[in-house]
């Protein structure tokens, strides 16, 4: 869709920790913005905890943001930093999300891309539309055999005017995961999701059997 850019995030610096505390190890800098962030249930829960340290906040916002999406809750994701321009998510690898070697399993990791891209569109959403994943790209390039990773989702002032002023279209959005207790160079894994969101009443006429129009 004309006027939708892509932007990839800035790589995180290491972190040795698996313990998160006030956000250590995530660069000082923000993304720039000029906008004002719009009104829907997520920025609401963002603007009553803004005044809490780090770590308070992201505890809080783990267990809120749990609770709207029951399954994610489950599976240990914590949310870092969860703004407008940039969401940062964590998961710790634990036996419970390992695969047969060790490493992180790749529907953890799939997961955890989806969840800091999916947050970082409903942020940017009106509330009268809902996101929905249309497709996703993950390409493996070294297994993660500790530690703790990350997912890094950012959107432009540009890309999040985009989302404000088109009431149906969809967005790629880059996603870096981040290896945390990794010597290595090389990017463990890049994702590209594909989300998509149409108005409210739209979806609900398609579930009712009253919009004809292919999806």
């Amino acid at each position: 869709m004309s006027g939708l850019l892509k932007k990839r995030p800035i790589k995180l610096a290491k972190k040795s920790s698996t313990k998160v505390s006030d956000n250590a190890g995530l660069p000082v800098e923000q993304p720039n913005s000029t906008l004002k962030p719009i009104s829907n249930q997520f920025t609401k829960l963002l603007s009553v905890t803004k005044y809490l340290p780090n770590s308070a906040r992201s505890s809080i916002l783990s267990k809120a943001f749990g609770k709207v999406v029951p399954y994610v809750g489950t599976t240990g994701v914590y949310y870092e930093i969860v703004e407008p321009n940039r969401v940062v998510v964590s998961l710790n690898n634990t036996k419970t999300v390992q695969n047969h070697i060790g490493s992180i399993h790749a529907v953890a990791i799939t997961l955890l891309a989806e969840t800091a891209t999916g947050f970082i569109l409903g942020l940017n959403l009106p509330s009268d539309r809902v996101l929905l994943i249309k497709s996703y790209s993950v390409n493996f390039y070294r297994p993660i055999k500790k530690g703790q990773i990350a997912a890094i989702a950012s959107l432009s002032d540009e890309q999040r005017l985009d989302i404000l002023n088109t009431p149906k279209g969809e967005m790629v959005i880059p996603c870096v995961i981040h290896d945390r207790e990794s010597d290595s160079e090389r990017d463990p894994i890049v994702v590209e999701m594909t989300w998509a969101w149409i108005p409210k009443a739209e979806l609900e006429a398609r579930r009712q059997g009253k919009n004809n129009e292919p999806s």
